[in-house]
Order: C-alpha cells, then structure tokens, then sequence
C-alpha cells in the first residue's frame, strides 16, 4: 500500500507541475491581450475627446470643457477624465477622477516629452490604466487630457483562470485517485489481503479456513504458491495437534503451545480463561504524531503473555498508557497482541488518586516491603487501605460484569494488587473456579503480623479454590500465617485452608518462560549492539533488573567496583551493561533509589575510567525481549544479585536464550530460581561485594566445557518446566477441585 501512495504521489506532483506550467502561460497570454485591448480602447477614446476639447481650450472656455468632460464620462465606461494646462494645473477634471494616479508626475512627462503615454497603476484595492495625451495650439503643447479607465477586471479574469484550472485540475485528480485506489483495491490489495490472511489463520491454528483462490489474476502464480503453502501448514498443524494430544499424559515430554493449546481444548473442554492483574500486558503510548505499544516490564506479564496467545480468553488489567484511550472499543476492550490478535484485554481505568493510594502507597509502600524484606520500612496508612479496597471492588464489578453469562468461569487472579478480589468474587459467583498466584515471597508470620489489615488481606485472598506460590517455602509462610492469624482449619498434609464451608489449596508452581520462545528473537547483529551500548571490550556481562530497591543495583555495582579493584587486568576488557528501566516512579523511595543509582555508577566510571572505556554502561529505558534476547546471546556473563525475589524470570531467559549452551549465569541466593538452577549457576550472596567480586571472576575464567555443562543442565531445567508446563499444572489443580 505505501508503494502504491509513493507512486500515486509522484504521478500527482508531476501532474500539478504540468497544471501550474500551463496555467501560468494561459494567464500570461491571456494578461498581455486584455491590456493590449484596454490600451487600444483608451488611445481611441483619448483622441476623439481631444478633438473635442482642444477649440474650447484655446478660447479658455473652460465651461465647455467641463460640459464635454461631464458627458464623456456619463456616457463612457471610464473611472475619470481631466484636463491640464502647461503647468499641470487642472482645468476640468470629472468628479469619478481618482486620487491617487500619480497623474501630476504623468502629466508632466507627457507635456515634456509631447508623447501620449500610459500606465498601470494600483488606486487603493483595484488597479487602474492612467492614459495621458498632449493638447496642442497648432505645434505647442498647451496642456495635456488625462483618461483613467478601470483595469481590475484583467485581474479579475486571470484570477478566474487559476480557479477555474485548478478546480478542473483538484477534479480530475479525485476522479484519477478513487480509479487508482478501485483498480489497487481489487487487483492488488484485495488478492494480497486474502491471501495473507489464509496464512496468518492457518498460522493461528484454523484448520478449517478457506484456502486462497488460484484465480486467472495477476496473481495466479502466487495464489497457487500460497494455496499449497496453507495446505502443507494445515497438514502440519494437524500433526502437531495429534502429537501434542497423545502426549498430554506423557510428562517426560517438552510443554509447548501447542501442547497447552491441545491440553486446554480436551481437559478444559475450551472453558473461557479470564485472567486479572493490575498490570496490563499492552501499553499504547503517543509518540509524535503515532501511537506505538510496548510490553511492560514485568515478570507476571512475561509468563502469562504467552499463556494468553495459546489458549486465547480475556485479561482485565489496569489502562495505564496515554493512549490506551484512544485504542479501545465502547466496551473498553482491544484484541491483542497488536500485531497478531489472539485474544481481548479490557482496560479498567483508575483516577490519580486511586493509582497514588493503592498502587503507589498499600501496594508499593505497606504490601510490597513486608513482603519482600529488603531493609525498607512498610508505610501503612489507613486512607491507602480504604483506596486498596475501594479499587479491587472496581476490579471485582468489571469482571463480574463480564462473567455474569458464562458457565463455571475460570478465573486467574494475580499478584499482591487484588489480594481482596478473590473473595468479592467468590461471594457473588459461588460457582466460578478462582486460581490466585502471588508472585512475590510470602514473609514469616512474625513479619506479616505488623499489618493493621492483616486478617482482612489474608480472608480476601482465601476466596480463591488454588493459591499458588512460588516456592514450599512461601506455601509454608502463608500456612502458618493463616494459623496465627484467623480462625480456620490449616491441614499441613494436604497444605489447604478450610474456612466455613470453603476449602483453599495451597501449593508451589515455580513459574518459568516460554521455552522455546515462539520465535520472538531479535536479529539485531552482534556489531551494531556493541557500537550502540559501547561495549567493545573482550567481555561483558549484562544485567537486567527494574530500578527497584529489592533486585540488589546498588549491592552490584559495589561487587563490580570491587572486581575491577581485585583485578585490575580487567579494567579495559570487560564492560558491564546494566539495563534499568525506572519503575513505580510516583513513590518516593524509588526516584530516591533511582539517583542514588545513577550517582553510583557515575562515581564508579570516573574512579576506573581510561581511554575513553567505562567499566558500568547503565541504560535507564525500557528494551522489548526481542532487543534484549541478542545481547542474552552475546553476553559471557549474566549477574542478579536481588535482595528478595519471587522468582527472577531475567534468569530462566538468560539460560532460554543460550541455544549455544555456553555463558554463565551468577545468581543471588534469595532469588527464587536458584532452588531450581542452583546445579548450573554460580549462586552468591549479594550483601557480599568480596563474594561477588570473586564469583565474577570465577564466571570469565571458566573453560568453556565447564559452562557447557552448567548451562545444559540449567536449560534442561527450563526446557522441562517451562511457562506451558506451569501454565498446564496450575488449570489442571483448578479444574480438578470440581
């Protein structure tokens, strides 16, 4: 289509060059006849009327002179008339004479020169031809007649001459571009539209779509190309959907999404999944004149995107882009992904007083740190808690709104943001089937018991039929905060929580990556991303992490600056890339932690710096996975150092990126994932910068047999449990319950 707007645009350009060519010699022409005309019509008229006056001028009978002035101009088409003695005085003018002719200086040079003369001059708004002719007594010049005629309508008709033109032209331009756009639509878009969408169904996995025509188009080659290409992809999905469905018992087999796909149609009966999260997987965003959209950073929406474009369903999440707005149908929903639409997203919009109480502050400011126990003090404030709650019943009226019609719901509930949302919900559909995962640790009772709304948070949650944790350990915080806390049946051998009439189990799924990842790599060379983070050394290491307190920045960039102090053969061929896009910036302490990082790694650069090389390259701007995936691939070393994490997927998609097996992944003990990885990756405790300095160096001089080893261990790990696996169990545990 946009070669097609180039081409129709050239041939436009070329026609309004020809148009504006043409015009402009028409007008030209048509300028010097029209004054031609006037200038004839003017000597005409000036001769007879001196031959009229010149007997009563040479008797001064300027009575006369006036009479026959007054009756030319009455009965001619001219502006005004009058009559000069030799020394440019008037004698007899008419009262239509205008002012401002410059006719005292045409005058004169008439009577000098004894030559009739004539000019066009501008009189206010409208142009006029001044016509001077001498009066003679026998050979002397004795004065001279001045003719004024109205010379506007030449103006006039050229002007009408452009409109005209150009009205033809804007015409016949429309006409030629809807013929061009009728005759691209049916032969060229038309056809191609088809064509792609045959491919992009079979692709999605609609075996029953309509192969492309062949046809006798100019597309007939193609077409029957393409036809075959949507039968063999039919055949092929149809054998991956056999495969897939004779494996779902076979748990030593890898979980695809075609697996999970086969497993949702024939265990769940193709049951609608709605899943809900204060974080929408999607942001549409103003950039100039477009509108673009992004993938957050975030963890929750890196496992469960993928889920959502298998087995398709609905996601109510939070609206936070500035064009979310502008994106959305009358219901408030949009089908994504953008580029290839698998399933809905309905946005909930919140105003800036929710988002600053109950994201900013309960969520981010009480829920967050007790939870996380990274050395920062929970704010509770009791306006935050009323907004917490007032928004999680927003949440709950969207979604019963969207359910009211649908059978034994299926509904995935995620994250510390809704803890209240399972139970508003299991109060009014007593039938849906609730799963809550929460994402981030789950403190000791002893931690827990500091908030004010402790029994409220842990009612809500247990509305839900499945709870699910990261790790045993959180399952074992939460059993025994349940016990301390409300009263309840808390069974620790089938690890559920009865409470009236209603049973919650609680159990662990590690939650993973997709593996493989559905061919969402990025191709950028390896060249072009050393150029552009300036990493040009003989190593470098990479970090991915939010510009959060609890993933260990600060912690890191002391083990580096201590690294390049204990081993200073490294200074100049090794780089580390710390990629940090801001995060939660409407709270307090993280802008405080977001310049305190900044000031860090400058204060690390200039200490170390030599030569134009720079030991930290810090990067403070969001990167898709597809940027980030080459610099997984070319990294020698991946280093997290959080103080308290979930899981830390950044890990599971460094090791899913390294189809190579080579690399070395160092990881913090208090993440999740080094009870999973902890045979592959070098595991160190980030409070130590001695421990962190070492363990780096332990990464680079490591023979590559050796990373080959680990990292086929760790891949291994993943490949076995990945998102479609977790995804799988976790349905499985929900449906079972029924």
């Amino acid at each position: 289509m946009r070669q097609i707007i180039l081409i129709v645009g050239g041939v436009v350009v070329a026609v309004v060059f020809v148009v504006v060519g043409f015009t402009f010699k028409q007008t030209n022409k048509e300028e010097l006849a029209l004054m031609s005309r006037l200038q004839s019509r003017t000597q005409i008229i000036a001769d007879s009327l001196a031959e009229s006056i010149e007997p009563s001028y040479r008797k001064y009978a300027t009575s006369s002179v006036q009479q026959v002035i007054d009756r030319i101009t009455n009965n001619e088409r001219v502006a005004g008339l009058g009559v000069f003695d030799s020394k440019g005085m008037p004698v007899a003018v008419s009262n239509s004479l205008p002012k401002e002719t410059l006719q005292e200086l045409l005058v004169a040079r008439v009577m000098d020169s004894n030559v009739p003369e004539g000019i066009f001059v501008k009189s206010g708004e409208e142009m006029m031809y001044v016509f001077a002719d001498p009066i003679h007594d026998d050979e002397r010049v004795v004065g001279a007649l001045l003719v004024v005629q109205n010379a506007q309508y030449i103006n006039d008709t050229l002007w009408n001459i452009w409109r005209d033109n150009m009205i033809r032209f804007f015409l016949v331009t429309f006409l030629f571009l809807f013929a061009i756009f009728l005759m691209a639509y049916s032969v060229f878009i038309k056809p191609l539209s088809r064509m792609a969408e045959s491919v992009k169904a079979v692709r999605r996995g609609d075996v029953d779509t309509e192969e492309p025509e062949g046809g006798h188009g100019l597309f007939s080659p193609l077409s029957t190309e393409i036809s075959k290409i949507t039968h063999s992809l039919k055949r092929a999905r149809l054998v991956a959907s056999e495969e897939a469905r004779l494996r779902l018992e076979k748990l030593d087999t890898p979980w695809t999404a075609e697996r999970l796909k086969e497993f949702f149609k024939s265990y769940l009966k193709g049951r609608q999944i709605f899943v809900v999260s204060n974080r929408e997987p999607y942001i549409h965003k103003k950039n100039k004149n477009k509108i673009t959209w992004q993938i957050p950073a975030s963890g929750m929406v890196t496992a469960l995107e993928p889920i959502m474009e298998a087995c398709g369903g609905m996601w109510l999440a939070h609206g936070s882009g500035d064009a979310d707005r502008q994106t959305v149908d009358d219901r408030d929903m949009v089908k994504v992904p953008p580029d290839d639409p698998g399933y809905l997203l309905k946005r909930i919009w919140l105003t800036e007083e929710e988002i600053e109480r109950y994201y900013n502050g309960f969520s981010n400011e009480a829920l967050w740190p007790i939870c996380l126990m990274a050395h920062n003090r929970p704010l509770f404030r009791e306006p935050d808690w009323r907004m917490y709650r007032q928004v999680n019943g927003k949440f709950a009226r969207s979604l019963l709104s969207e359910i009211k019609s649908v059978e034994r719901p299926l509904i995935l509930v995620q994250d510390y943001h809704l803890a209240l949302l399972p139970r508003m919900i299991k109060n009014s559909r007593p039938d849906a089937e609730i799963g809550f995962f929460w994402h981030i640790p789950w403190p000791s009772a002893e931690t827990f018991s500091i908030c004010p709304w402790r029994k409220e948070i842990l009612d809500g949650m247990l509305g839900a039929d499945i709870l699910g944790f990261h790790t045993q350990q959180h399952c074992n915080n939460f059993l025994d905060t349940v016990s301390k806390e409300i009263e309840s049946i808390v069974n620790f051998e089938e690890f559920s929580i009865t409470r009236g009439d209603h049973t919650t189990y609680v159990k662990p799924f590690p939650i993973s990556v997709a593996f493989p990842n559905n061919g969402k790599a990025g191709k950028a060379p390896k060249s072009a991303l050393m150029e552009k983070y300036k990493l040009n050394t003989e190593f470098f290491g990479i970090g991915v992490d939010r510009m959060d307190y609890t993933k260990g920045i600060m912690e890191k960039l002391k083990g580096l600056e201590f690294f390049f102090s204990l081993y200073p053969e490294y200074q100049e061929r090794f780089t580390f890339l710390q990629i940090a896009p801001p995060s939660r910036e409407g709270v307090k302490k993280y802008r405080e932690f977001n310049e305190d990082v900044t000031r860090e790694a400058e204060r690390i650069n200039k200490k170390f710096e030599k030569n134009g090389w720079k030991p930290v390259v810090l990067h403070k701007e969001h990167c898709s996975y597809e940027e980030i995936y080459p610099l997984y691939r070319a990294a020698h070393v991946c280093l997290i150092t959080s103080l308290s994490d979930g899981m830390n997927l950044v890990a599971k998609e460094y090791v899913a990126a390294r189809s190579d097996e080579v690399g070395v992944l160092i990881l913090s003990q208090f993440a999740g994932a080094s009870r999973e990885l902890r045979g592959g990756a070098l595991i160190l405790n980030p409070y130590s910068a001695e421990e962190t300095a070492k363990t780096i160096f332990e990464a680079l001089t490591m023979p590559v047999s050796e990373q080959y080893r680990r990292m086929k261990k760790m891949r291994d790990t993943v490949k076995n449990y990945n998102v479609y696996r977790w995804a799988a169990e976790f349905l499985k545990s929900l449906s079972n319950l029924s």
